[in-house]
């Protein structure tokens, strides 16, 4: 059961004043990337003690390897050296004597690692994810922690751990270190204060963004949480944004996230509201993953994959809510919005993997990475098609009670029953939760949806459901101009090579899937022509549906033909609209879905 903050704020304090294990690092020296980590550990009377680092953190499922950073690593007690060895790639070993005190290792940490947002040091700052730069102990994992920097004269220190001092932080345990990022270096800070919770805005690095609107727009944006959970997890929240380049991203943490950007990627609407929208993706996830997340994540296991066929509700559900609340917080306009799920709906349908892999398969295989045309061929995305399940289930929530329960009362089920500090859920919980909700049994649609694939989502029938209609540009133009060309398909994607174009994608199924053609392959000319003035695009536009092209390319450096027989384009332009008379009960499941009045209401 969820505990109340004030019970926990009560419950923790003296453990935080009476910190067990003291973590430093010196960063008087950024220019090369490291930092002097010394952490002291209580006195044991064990006879060894494991000192660890994990192998990957949390909100990137992925093994990192992150014990490559550590060098020059010792250990000491009561001013002696103590023997050690390391057992495996993560653990070190340290040899304790009937009579040790207080054990403190030593070691340098090597950071340049900012597009993974785990560790990176230089001369303008320090981004420390504490997975990635602090080890821990079993022994300890659950005791209090403090954390001091010693840091360049002008640089000042943010985290969303307890403020002890300029540069000091504390925490109930490393389990809450490990979840509070630190930023420390010359940057802009902002507060601001919403419904009694305490709020910190960070920016590192010089870009084009509007810091003063951006706090605005994240001051609007934190009002949002109640419009599906009955509470907040937090009391104080810091929004840590790097502009910078070469990495952009983002990753939610217990009372934090950092959100990294191109330094140029701010100021344009479409680029300032793709940033609010992973603001919000983030913010989201203060309750889903952080609040509450799925059985396989419960306690984290940092020294190994963690898994879960419910990732699509950790990521894609998230995705999912994200951008309803920039619509309920006045930040994202209706239009804007219904331009964001038509794109998604084209990509969606232009995917292969649809038809071959579900949700919870895409969830257990998280930890893979899937690469070529694999991707594209045979999986789905826990984030995008997570999205459009979560979607579905919202639609025949609503459809199936009158609109009396939604996909949010799913959510603040979970978030009341299941405190991720204790208990995770499981497939069968979400379902008890749906039948709890509905009076129905969901198990079927369960296993149709999300663990079977989905080849064919009915989003006619979803938007009609709420007043609006799926359309698509390219036909409405053949439609009024039936003089206009009908455009031709490969069905490949290609970049641009030294003497042609490299195919970087084919889908299964498609003409040059059908002619035998793989990602790789350079295309040099067709019929006859060389495509290396760029133009290939151009004079491909020239051939109707049923014509066949010669196409020479280079494969491992040979030189062959084959012969393309290209198809009429598929549909594609989705757009969504309003439509222009809805009914009562449209505009009323309309509000209930989104939370907004409908645009023609």
């Amino acid at each position: 059961m969820r505990k109340s903050l004030l019970a926990v704020g009560v419950m923790l304090a003296p453990s935080i004043v009476l910190a067990n294990t003291d973590y430093k690092i010196d960063l008087t020296q950024p220019e090369h990337h490291k930092g002097e980590v010394s952490i002291t550990f209580p006195a044991s009377d064990a006879k060894f003690l494991d000192v660890k680092m994990p192998a990957w953190r949390t909100g990137y499922y992925r093994i990192l390897n992150l014990a490559n950073g550590v060098r020059d690593f010792d250990a000491q007690s009561n001013g002696e050296e103590l023997r050690w060895e390391k057992v495996d790639k993560s653990t070190w070993r340290v040899y304790l004597p009937e009579d040790s005190g207080e054990v403190t290792v030593d070691y340098e940490i090597y950071a340049n690692q900012l597009g993974r947002r785990s560790r990176h040091i230089d001369d303008t700052h320090a981004y420390l994810d504490a997975s990635a730069v602090f080890m821990y102990a079993d022994a300890w994992r659950n005791e209090p922690v403090s954390v001091s920097l010693d840091v360049p004269g002008e640089w000042k220190s943010y985290s969303g751990m307890e403020r002890d001092g300029a540069h000091q932080f504390s925490a109930a345990n490393w389990d809450v270190l490990v979840d509070s990022p630190i930023e420390t270096g010359i940057n802009k800070h902002y507060e601001f204060t919403q419904d009694d919770r305490d709020y910190e805005v960070v920016f590192w690095g010089e870009g084009n963004y509007d810091a003063e609107k951006t706090v605005e727009d994240l001051q609007k944006l934190v009002t949002t949480g109640d419009s599906i959970w009955s509470s907040y997890p937090f009391e104080r929240y810091v929004f840590m944004i790097h502009a910078t380049t070469g990495a952009g991203g983002a990753t939610e943490h217990k009372n934090s996230t950092i959100i990294q950007r191109p330094r140029y990627s701010f100021a344009s609407r479409d680029d300032y509201l793709s940033f609010m929208s992973t603001a919000s993706h983030e913010f989201v996830h203060t309750w889903n993953v952080k609040a509450y997340r799925p059985d396989g994540l419960v306690p984290y296991d940092y020294q190994k994959e963690n898994y879960t066929d419910l990732f699509w509700i950790a990521e894609g559900s998230t995705s999912y809510f994200q951008n309803h609340l920039l619509l309920q917080a006045g930040i994202m306009e209706p239009s804007e919005y219904f331009e964001r799920v038509a794109t998604g709906i084209d990509r969606y349908r232009a995917k292969p993997g649809r038809e071959v892999m579900s949700v919870a398969e895409a969830s257990f295989e998280a930890w893979i990475d899937q690469y070529g045309d694999r991707a594209h061929n045979d999986s789905v995305n826990i984030y995008s098609e997570g999205a459009l399940v979560s979607w579905m289930l919202d639609s025949e929530l609503l459809k199936a009670t009158d609109g009396k329960v939604s996909y949010r009362d799913v959510h603040n089920a979970l978030y009341q029953r299941f405190d991720a500090d204790e208990q995770g859920f499981t497939s069968a919980d979400v379902l008890t939760i749906l039948k709890d909700l509905t009076g129905e049994s969901w198990q079927d649609w369960w296993q149709e949806n999300v663990e079977s694939p989905v080849a064919d989502i009915p989003f006619e029938s979803m938007l009609k459901q709420v007043g609006l209609e799926l359309v698509y540009e390219q036909g409405k133009k053949e439609d009024e101009d039936e003089s206009e060309a009908e455009k031709v398909w490969a069905g490949w994607s290609a970049s641009e090579a030294s003497g042609g174009m490299e195919l970087t994608r084919v889908s299964k199924g498609s003409p040059a899937w059908e002619a035998g053609f793989t990602p790789g392959d350079v295309i040099v000319a067709y019929d006859g022509h060389t495509v290396v003035d760029g133009r290939f695009k151009e004079a491909f536009a020239e051939y109707k549906a049923g014509d066949s092209i010669e196409v020479t390319f280079f494969r491992r450096d040979q030189l062959h033909k084959k012969t393309l027989t290209v198809q009429p384009t598929p549909a594609t332009d989705a757009k969504i609209e309003p439509l222009d008379e809805p009914t009562a009960e449209q505009k009323a499941r309309f509000l209930q879905w989104l939370q907004i009045p409908h645009p023609n209401a």
